[in-house]
């Protein structure tokens, strides 16, 4: 028994690590990639190490994609920030202060995490260039803040459900009114909630690339977009784009690195109904 649990055991690992060599090849080839000089970067030596470590491929794109960084920064901030508070203030509302047609509202407002972008994208643009905020990160931030509502509503709405009705019915007695329950009873204990939506639309916000090229204009263009220009043309010098999508990858990965396990905690807490 236990050999054939052993045996088990080391054919599940082997598994494991052959898929996992194949899902870090593509990886492996963009760091050899950044790494090299133009003139040894060619298909038959794709895979072979840099004979000469090149790191000006990253100061160079660096360099080149700065003003792309500094919209991404601003969009996925302001974008997480908000749609977080306004996720947070609507899963309090749908859970605790409860209305007449409130859980028909619920649903049809869920119908938004439904509808992809492509299905939106020219009444969107129509919309914005009707409120002149098309071009300009303003529309772009908007557009994100009202996309990402659904989905944070509905994951503090399901977190703020598992949080007693009797600490809400003590404030009231005390004289806490709307506000004042928020931010000192359901605010502090919302941080898990808060943890998994800004991680989540982080993600979405920093790694979008449709509405960050239809809806904005040159001096607007997110990372993404600056990264596709930076390999668009006809002699493009691969080290370039490899070490800027390096570059593009970093903020979410190293997000992840440090808040990963809070974003399972996060994801956890509440789905067990005691």
């Amino acid at each position: 028994m236990r050999l054939r649990l052993s045996f088990t055991t080391v054919a599940l690992y082997g598994v494991l690590a052959l898929l996992a060599l194949g899902y870090l090849l593509p990886a492996y080839l963009t760091i050899i990639t950044a790494l090299k000089l133009p003139a040894d970067i060619s298909l038959p030596q794709s895979w072979q190490l840099p004979p000469t470590l090149n790191y000006a491929s990253f100061t160079d794109a660096f360099t080149l994609l700065r003003p792309n960084i500094v919209n991404s920064v601003i969009l996925t901030v302001s974008a997480t920030l908000l749609s977080t508070v306004l996720g947070s203030l609507n899963g309090y509302v749908f859970s605790k202060w409860k209305f007449p047609g409130s859980e028909l509202i619920f649903t049809l407002f869920l119908f938004g995490m439904f509808i992809p972008y492509q299905v939106i994208l020219i009444p969107l643009f129509q919309t914005l260039r009707a409120m002149n905020l098309y071009g300009g990160l303003p529309g772009l931030i908007l557009a994100h803040v009202v996309y990402g509502l659904p989905i944070t509503t509905l994951i503090f709405r399901n977190f703020y459900a598992q949080i007693p009705d009797a600490l809400m019915e003590s404030a009231s007695l005390d004289g806490a009114g709307f506000f004042r329950t928020y931010t000192r009873i359901i605010f502090p204990l919302s941080i898990p909630g808060f943890v998994v939506t800004s991680l989540w639309q982080f993600t979405q916000i920093w790694n979008e690339f449709l509405w960050g090229i239809c809806l904005t204009r040159h001096t607007s263009y997110p990372i993404t977009v600056g990264l596709a220009q930076l390999a668009g043309g006809q002699a493009v010098s691969w080290n370039l784009p490899m070490a800027g999508s390096i570059l593009a990858a970093l903020p979410v990965l190293l997000i992840y690195i440090v808040l990963g396990r809070y974003f399972i905690r996060g994801l956890l807490a509440g789905s067990v109904k005691e």
